[in-house]
């Protein structure tokens, strides 16, 4: 019996990615160009790198549908991302390519068969192979990854993220019941 198909992971994407959009929206523009460290990615570029992120597992299962990922050329694939992440865009582009890319790409997700998912994909250098599932499954864990630098980020710019911020309200709220 399976529990979680392609309905409930693209329901998933799209928690995690509305999350994602709560931060950029919260960030001021103004702060989009701030960096951590020297050798960081800034606030931008890390949601231009989020923004991409899922164009590898698209192109592998959806255009290409490819059975091994033995061979295949990564630098030509990402340096056209990496590129891209480098080029300034406003606050209204990012948030507006994420709102957009991201349901696209759920949509697509929830379209996926069982069967498919469960395809076997053989991995470079003799790695073991993988599910589309887990293939897919990555995408999203990787958005959590790079959303969790941003509300460290957050903090550093003198912000409560969101989530924190929802989290002490249910927590007040559950103390003001109890009393």
């Amino acid at each position: 019996m399976n529990y979680y198909g392609s309905k409930e992971l693209a329901a998933a994407f799209r928690t995690v990615r509305s999350n994602t959009l709560k931060v950029a929206e919260e960030i001021d523009e103004k702060n989009y160009g701030f960096r951590a460290t020297p050798d960081t990615r800034t606030v931008g570029q890390t949601l231009i790198h989020m923004l991409h992120a899922p164009k590898l597992q698209w192109h592998v299962h959806g255009t290409a549908k490819l059975d091994t990922l033995d061979g295949f050329d990564f630098p030509s694939f990402f340096m056209p991302m990496m590129e891209e992440e480098q080029k300034p865009h406003t606050k209204i582009e990012i948030v507006s390519a994420l709102t957009e890319q991201g349901e696209n790409f759920a949509k697509w997700m929830e379209s996926l068969s069982d069967e498919f998912l469960a395809e076997r994909v053989g991995m470079p250098a003799g790695m073991p192979s993988k599910t589309r599932f887990e293939m897919l499954l990555a995408v999203k864990e990787h958005e959590m990854h790079h959303r969790a630098q941003l509300m460290m980020l957050e903090r550093m710019l003198g912000m409560v993220p969101h989530l924190t911020r929802e989290m002490q309200a249910r927590m007040e709220a559950m103390m003001k019941a109890r009393a």
